[in-house]
């Protein structure tokens, strides 16, 4: 199942499960109950609340809490660098990602990223924020139940140094590929291949992970790109292809890309296959 589909059901199913998650007991009298419709676009849109969010932010109401439904839901995009203030939620949240690469964290927490097809479940009353990161937007489903008449409780900003990835104790969030080789040299660059590349390209659904791989790793052998093909073998593996496909492939592009870049390939395939 592709992930856009994978994301409706999950959220066909929270939706579902709402009453029971939120500790309703089943109508004693089904037959008084009616099918509730909501329109697309009836709630109106609107921007975030710069009290509660920083950057800019846009939701979409999809349903608002009530006895029926007894669970509020929103599209909510994120602009880059957009976030929302640290908050808790009485009766905890769950989000999911549909679209673009964004960031959740816990207090005294790490930073984590989160990309397309990813839920995130916020127990009741932990305190956290989440957002688009720093070079893409992203959007997510929202979907939280009140108690005691509220479903969020409001806190603090979460600041510029929070947000670049320093946690409240301190303690530096885990860096990317990207970030690590040439971060410090080049950290546009760095973004947008996290943001970009990785966070809307690799997360189209046409085609999946495994695919792109095989592509990919096909262009570094034509191109005789070591340095990059080195990572990319070990994501290849690590999204389904099998050492015997890659190597494989290489045997295969020599015919087409030259038996210098395919030697060098093979090569590279061995140190990394070796770890």
């Amino acid at each position: 199942m592709s992930r856009t589909p994978r994301v409706i059901a999950l959220f066909v199913l929270l939706l579902l499960t709402a009453g029971i998650v939120c500790g309703q007991s089943p109508d004693p009298n089904p037959g008084t109950r009616s099918v509730l419709v909501l329109r697309r676009g009836a709630l109106p849109a609107r921007s975030g609340s710069a009290e509660h969010f920083s950057g800019v932010v846009r939701v979409d109401p999809l349903m608002e809490a009530s006895e029926a439904p007894p669970s509020s839901a929103a599209y909510v995009t994120f602009e880059p660098g957009a976030r929302t203030n640290w908050h808790t939620h009485p009766s905890g949240q769950t989000l999911i990602v549909t679209a673009g690469t964004g960031r959740v964290q816990q207090w005294g927490g790490p930073i984590v990223e989160i990309r397309p097809g990813d839920v995130v479940w916020i127990p009741a009353d932990v305190k956290h924020w989440h957002g688009a990161s720093p070079g893409a937007s992203m959007t997510h489903i929202a979907v939280q139940a009140r108690r005691d008449g509220k479903s969020v409780d409001w806190l603090e900003a979460v600041t510029d140094d929070q947000y670049a990835a320093v946690g409240a104790e301190g303690k530096n969030a885990q860096p990317s590929v990207a970030q690590a080789m040439y971060g410090d040299v080049n950290p546009k660059l760095a973004a947008l291949t996290d943001d970009v590349l990785y966070g809307e390209v690799w997360a189209r659904t046409q085609l999946s992970p495994r695919d792109r791989s095989l592509v990919t790793v096909s262009a570094l052998i034509a191109m005789n790109r070591p340095d990059q093909l080195r990572s990319h073998l070990a994501l290849a593996r690590k999204n389904g292809l099998t050492e015997d496909e890659l190597i494989e492939t290489i045997t295969h592009l020599a015919f087409y890309a030259g038996w210098p870049s395919a030697v060098t390939a093979t090569l590279v395939a061995k140190d990394v296959f070796r770890h």
